[in-house]
């Protein structure tokens, strides 16, 4: 007796074949794979096989096109195959042979348009804020099929304050990308941060996200690692683009702590940022100079405003500036990495 999800994955493929559209087919089979347990995935692509037919057939190519890419998630994780390994082992291509070796030869027995399934041209990429303060930033690739037809996004929502992990992700029509004012990047340094921030989401647990982001995540992952000139743990260049330092003495030191505290995400620049650094990372974790500690507010001022300029950041700055000196003299706030470094000054 045939399994629910078989009976509904080829009642779907049957108007797939009408409909005639790659990309279509590509989304529906990437939320099959996000449906599934590893328990299930053999037993599925076996009852596929057995049956045989145009639709079961159409099911194995696609789910094979949209989980072609290398798996970055441990094993038993949602969505993979139990025979997955972690990025880098020898067997971690092994999640993608299984559904390639279930679908070899298929893709020819079926209509001409089903062979352009994953047969894409990356035409371009985006990067920046999805928010004010950029708690959470988008990355956006763009891809076109072979035949120069259906154009579509890839867009992926990387959250900020929990250290860069993918939270959402969608496919979208062009015009989308129309109202979000990013700016244009580099498509190999794109995907790679698309690829960083799924492979961050493996290792945490707990994080909230989109409901959307499961049913999107193979085909995310296959159309990132398919991108010319693929770069990993890419820097972000936004602190090499300020200019704006303040001419006044302990400005470059003060400066120097901000891109520290700021890190490799300095898009992320909010009231609760602000402050946090102010009156607690500065106290806890830096050893400055009277004049870098009297420089500070103004640094940060310029920054902001390069950030943004947003009234809500200011107002925090002009809150919480007036303590710092008497915070970096409280001794008992300093952290113990602070404490040691102090020690070692000392004469």
């Amino acid at each position: 007796m045939s399994t629910e999800t078989f009976s509904t994955a080829v009642t779907q493929a049957r108007d797939l074949l009408r409909w005639r559209s790659p990309l279509r087919t590509e989304l529906w089979a990437a939320r099959i794979t996000a449906g599934l347990d590893p328990a299930q995935i053999r037993p599925f692509l076996s009852e596929l096989a057995v049956d045989g037919g145009p639709e079961a057939r159409l099911t194995l190519v696609a789910i094979a096109a949209v989980n072609a890419g290398r798996p970055l998630s441990p094993p038993g994780a949602p969505g993979l195959p139990d025979v997955a390994a972690p990025a880098g082992d020898a067997t971690a291509e092994a999640g993608a042979e299984v559904y390639a070796e279930a679908a070899r030869g298929l893709a020819g027995t079926l209509a001409g348009w089903v062979r352009r399934m994953g047969r894409v041209t990356c035409e371009g990429a985006w990067y920046g804020k999805a928010d004010p303060y950029g708690e959470q930033v988008l990355a956006v690739l763009s891809f076109r099929y072979d035949n120069g037809k259906e154009p579509h996004l890839l867009v992926v929502g990387i959250d900020q304050p929990h250290g860069g992990l993918a939270v959402d992700a969608l496919v979208e029509e062009v015009k989308f990308l129309d109202d979000l004012g990013l700016a244009e990047a580099e498509p190999g340094t794109v995907a790679g941060r698309i690829l960083d921030a799924f492979e961050l989401g493996d290792r945490i647990m707990g994080v909230q996200v989109a409901d959307t982001l499961a049913s999107v995540r193979p085909l995310a992952i296959t159309r990132a690692q398919g991108v010319p000139g693929l770069v990993r743990g890419a820097s972000d260049d936004t602190l090499a683009r300020f200019r704006d330092l303040p001419e006044m003495q302990g400005a470059r030191e003060a400066f120097e702590k901000l891109a520290e505290f700021v890190g490799d995400r300095p898009l992320w620049w909010s009231p609760q940022r602000v402050s946090a650094f102010l009156t607690s990372w500065l106290p806890r974790e830096a050893i400055l100079s009277e004049a870098a500690i009297a420089a500070m507010p103004e640094v940060v001022r310029a920054w902001s405003r390069f950030s943004g300029d947003h009234p809500a950041v200011l107002r925090r700055i002009d809150e919480d500036a007036p303590r710092l000196p008497a915070l970096m003299a409280d001794d008992s706030l300093a952290g113990l990495g602070k404490r040691i470094a102090q020690s070692r000054l000392e004469p």
